[in-house]
């Protein structure tokens, strides 16, 4: 599952605005994909909550139709072209982007 904090992907639009060299497309994600139940654990360790329950495919099939794909499967985007061209991450994990998102 792609993520991004909000200063990395404003940093991202800063660095394609300021560096001529670059253009076309990038991914707004960070450097560190993670699976949807990491996330979920990540994001109940930040807010001190259990986060032990996963919805069962099934429901989220009734409930997203097709897009319920998108949560079980996801998707493996990695910054290659912004990291290739120089932008260093502020929150490259997970775990101190959630951190710093909620402080």
């Amino acid at each position: 599952m792609p993520w991004i904090h909000v200063d990395d992907i404003v940093g991202l639009y800063v660095k394609a605005v300021d560096d001529a060299s670059w253009s076309g497309a990038y991914n707004g994600t960070a450097p560190e994909p993670v699976t949807q139940r990491e996330f979920s654990k990540a994001l109940g360790r930040a807010l001190h909550r259990p986060a032990i329950l996963p919805t069962p495919g099934f429901a989220l099939r009734m409930a997203l139709g097709e897009m319920a794909d998108m949560v079980t499967t996801g998707q493996r985007a990695v910054p290659g072209r912004a990291l290739d061209g120089g932008y260093r991450y502020a929150h490259p994990r997970l775990a101190g982007a959630l951190t710093a998102a909620l402080s």
